[in-house]
């Protein structure tokens, strides 16, 4: 018998949706029935979503001043909260469980306004615009990196991790083998649907950089944008090395344990990922995010000696070559990064927003949460 409805929202991106994810399954284990609001593009990433039911209520951003988008956008969140009501009062979920991104508003506005016990968390070291206005209405923050002290909402922030999903603790379970002279390097290069494309354009330049037996050793796997597929594919061609190239890989968790060394954004499921498996990354934060929230999330594994931050401004194809020359001839540097890399994860994090999730939901405090974990 079902301990209770657990409703979990979450933007429609690997971000966002992944996090919810892997909390969705150690509720599931704990007896809870999980159900998931999102919007349609989750669908790629919602393939393996535990969850009884994916309902999808109309949410929009407010990110225009034309007056005209401002009320068509006004319009959809009233349409979206109400949906949102609607649903809630027919599940009648223990708790409702919000993970940023646009389509998280309305069901936590809905819950908060229904008197349902409601939840946030933020994967990010900087606050997202939607968690950022739900937080004063929640009671109770799980951090990714966010802070337990010194900001507005610290009295109910809890820093939990980012929990990963199954696969990813899987992974983790292999151990970091380096690669030697004369033999394969696994590279993994990936940006998110916004922020490939400038990999698409560099990595083949610099790959083409590179001496015939350095270039004869790697094995490449990288997300292309579709758009770009064509592009990159006849680079592949030319270059005439060993690369898998996709918009999208549903292995990626297995690609990253093979990986020697990782190139990336720094999106907060990216960074928590690589730290659990325990990866070496060059860090590259999406130049264009709103609140620079990569850039806070890659300092903060480059802190422990797991990465090496470059902005996009000051990595050149020639910089990326410079660096995978020095790299692949030198596999106890790459041992020792990803050995602090692992060191940096947290790989309790699921369990430990599950608990806090039991919390909440059963009336509790944070004050009292966090007397439990003293």
């Amino acid at each position: 018998m079902s301990k209770g409805i657990v409703l979990l929202a979450a933007g429609g991106t690997g971000g966002h949706v992944f996090p919810a994810e892997a909390l969705a399954f150690k509720l599931k284990e704990r007896g809870y029935s999980v159900h998931l609001v999102t919007d349609s593009r989750a669908e790629r990433y919602a393939g393996k979503f535990p969850a009884e039911q994916i309902h999808v209520v109309p949410s929009a951003t407010i990110g225009s001043r034309n007056p005209v988008a401002v009320a068509r956008s006004l319009w959809t969140l009233w349409s979206g909260m109400r949906a949102a009501k609607r649903l809630i009062q027919r599940l009648k979920p223990v708790i409702v469980v919000g993970f940023g991104g646009y389509p998280t508003v309305p069901p936590l506005l809905a819950a908060t306004r229904l008197g349902v016990a409601s939840m946030l968390h933020e994967q990010n070291a900087v606050m997202g615009r939607a968690n950022k206005a739900l937080a004063p209405r929640v009671k109770a923050i799980a951090g990714g990196f966010l802070p337990e002290s010194g900001d507005a909402f610290s009295e109910k922030t809890v820093a939990t991790g980012n929990p990963v999903r199954p696969a990813i603790l899987a992974a983790a379970e292999q151990p970091y083998l380096p690669s030697h002279s004369g033999e394969p390097f696994n590279l993994v290069v990936f940006g998110g649907s916004q922020g490939a494309q400038y990999f698409s354009k560099a990595m083949p330049t610099a790959i083409s950089l590179l001496d015939d037996g350095l270039r004869a050793r790697l094995r490449v796997t990288q997300q292309v944008r579709p758009e770009d597929m064509e592009m990159v594919s006849g680079c592949v061609a030319k270059l005439e090395m060993g690369a898998e190239i996709a918009p999208f890989f549903n292995d990626m968790s297995e690609r990253l344990a093979r990986a020697h060394l990782v190139i990336c954004r720094s999106g907060a499921s990216t960074v928590s990922e690589i730290s659990v498996i325990g990866r070496p990354a060059i860090l590259v934060p999406y130049p264009h995010a709103l609140d620079h929230d990569q850039a806070a999330n890659a300092a903060a594994l480059a802190a422990t000696g797991g990465a090496k931050v470059i902005p996009q401004s000051e990595l050149s194809p020639e910089r990326i070559a410079s660096i995978l020359s020095h790299v692949m001839n030198d596999p106890d540097k790459l041992s020792h990064m990803a050995a602090a890399a692992k060191l940096a994860g947290k790989p309790d994090a699921a369990n430990l927003l599950a608990d806090m999730v039991e919390a909440i939901a059963a009336g509790k405090t944070v004050s009292e949460f966090k007397r439990t974990r003293a």
